[in-house]
């Protein structure tokens, strides 16, 4: 498994795995997210791949100087072989890259099943907001 950077030719695939991956809901509620933060900063999507096959995604983004994880995905397949491990430890780099001032992790209802993950790599719960207000990339 290889963890790289979002190219433009991955936009059918990562949609593709954000509908496998998510749930219907979720999913509507992401595409329009992960199109903005295309449009924006495309270099804070990362890529896990197997074998040339889009295996999971991480949409980050800025928030006035804060490095947040917006939505994980990665294909039921693939789930606890340490695809969001690498993907969150990718995306640390490119935030502390950037000198973000912290490091956050927006959950709302569709992706609380994955704070274990940012818990067992030292997020705490002081770095996890719940959706009280929207990110700039939710609309």
């Amino acid at each position: 498994m290889h963890v790289r950077s979002f190219q433009l030719s991955d936009v059918s695939p990562v949609t593709d795995l954000l509908q496998t991956a998510l749930s219907e809901e979720c999913f509507e509620n992401t595409i329009e997210p992960f199109s903005r933060q295309l449009s924006w900063d495309s270099d804070l999507i990362v890529v896990a791949e197997d074998e040339e096959e889009i295996v999971g995604a991480l949409i980050g983004t800025i928030e006035k100087n804060h490095g947040c994880y917006f939505r994980i995905a990665v294909h039921p397949d693939y789930r606890r072989r340490g695809v969001g491990r690498s993907l969150v430890s990718a995306m640390e780099s490119r935030f502390q890259a950037r000198k973000v001032s912290g490091i956050y992790v927006a959950v709302d209802e569709h992706n609380s099943f994955a704070l274990p993950l940012y818990e067992a790599m030292g997020y705490s719960e002081d770095q996890i907001f719940k959706s009280v207000r929207k990110l700039s990339i939710v609309g």
